[in-house]
């Protein structure tokens, strides 16, 4: 296997970088918040229509000027994921050109966002062909569509989300009247918040009303409101808790994977942090093109979990600066990682909790999500039994 410490990230002519809102290769924030009532209505009222564009169309078109037949490679695949440690098979894999090398002479073109309704919003309108992601977004957008939208592939991270609170906080009682931030509402550490919470005995509204206040924020803004007073704590993927913690004085109210015993997977203290899904009527039309983005994957996976803790937090540095603009301090980077547990593995005997944890939130409603795995190529690519838990083909 190649050094990636050895590559550019413009090493490969034929990987193209956009982030979403923008084009070219100019400098990208990392996306804009969305909406309270814009969201609750993609994610509770608008069903019907996501359901409708998927099944309109048979799922996220083509590329454009596309015209090969079903089953051959894809002209292009354009991906999407976030500027996080959470991320960093993505991070690697884009920035180190394992995918863009698997892929060959399909073009890769990526898309960088915030959180993951927003994601799913640019799958199910065609902007992306698949999507390093959250689970409840994932979930969310399965269940909406009827179960024809998106495929769960692969995993990518477990672990490394927690409630990060003001020092003076102490407990769950302390929380009353407080407010608290996710990255967005439907989000999975959104879900995760509002679902503890609930367990605590507060009650919390989608509309930010409630015994706790929870306001969905851009992570970069919940760090800056964090330290101007404005929020008393936050549920947050790694870099931006330990950000909180090292950077604004934070303090470790809750760290999810005490809430995961294993009973559900297996693997006592993981849980789903990122995965890996792909639009439906892309995948069936382009299966070469899905089992090559999960070679790429895989690598990189396998390089995160094999390389020096120091070449590792310098190359996924480097590629969070091309992501999301800025590097990390080495105190956090080094914190992000030791709480994150990299994985092909989507630890699929967690969702049925997940899709309660979303029913509880109220972003999401009760269904039947058989089907939303399909691991058959990644068990190909890996050699291994990656199991769907019963919830699709393996």
């Amino acid at each position: 296997m190649s050094d990636p410490s050895n590559k550019s990230p413009e090493s490969h002519e034929g990987s193209t970088r956009i982030v979403a809102g923008q084009s070219g290769r100019s400098k990208r924030p990392l996306g804009k918040k969305i909406g309270i009532a814009a969201v609750l209505l993609a994610l509770v009222g608008g069903g019907a229509a996501v359901a409708a564009t998927v099944n309109s169309s048979g799922g996220a078109p083509a590329a454009a000027g596309e015209t090969a037949p079903s089953g051959n490679p894809a002209a292009e695949l354009k991906l999407g994921y976030f500027g996080n440690v959470t991320h960093a098979p993505a991070l690697v894999g884009v920035s180190q050109g394992y995918i863009a090398d698997e892929l060959g002479d399909t073009k890769l073109t990526t898309q960088v966002f915030n959180a993951g309704p927003a994601a799913i919003e640019a799958l199910n309108a065609g902007a992306i062909d698949a999507t390093y992601i959250g689970p409840n977004p994932a979930i969310n957008s399965f269940v909406k569509s009827g179960g024809e939208s998106i495929n769960i592939i692969a995993g990518a991270a477990a672990g490394g989300a927690q409630l990060v609170v003001k020092p003076e906080i102490n407990s769950a009682a302390d929380l009353k009247g407080k407010t608290l931030a996710s990255p967005q509402l439907g989000g999975t550490q959104d879900v995760a918040l509002r679902a503890w919470l609930t367990a605590q005995g507060y009650k919390t509204n989608v509309d930010g009303s409630g015994d706790v206040a929870i306001n969905p924020t851009e992570n970069a803004q919940t760090l800056k409101l964090f330290q101007d007073g404005k929020l008393d704590g936050a549920w947050l993927p790694e870099p931006w808790a330990s950000r909180l913690v090292l950077t604004a004085g934070a303090k470790v109210l809750v760290d999810e994977k005490d809430l995961w015993d294993g009973s559900l997977s297996g693997k006592p203290g993981e849980f789903p942090t990122t995965i890996l899904i792909v639009n439906q009527k892309f995948a069936a039309d382009h299966p070469d093109t899905v089992k090559a983005l999960l070679k790429g994957h895989v690598k990189s996976v396998e390089w995160l979990n094999k390389a020096a803790d120091g070449e590792k937090a310098t190359v996924i540095n480097a590629a969070l600066k091309e992501a999301a603009g800025a590097e990390l301090k080495a105190d956090v980077i080094d914190r992000s990682l030791k709480n994150i547990v990299f994985t092909v593995d989507p630890l699929a005997g967690t969702y049925q909790k997940l899709l309660e944890d979303g029913v509880t939130a109220g972003t999401t409603k009760q269904a039947d999500i058989n089907g939303i795995f399909d691991l058959r190529a990644l068990n190909s690519v890996s050699g291994e039994k990656t199991p769907a838990a019963g919830l699709g083909k393996e």
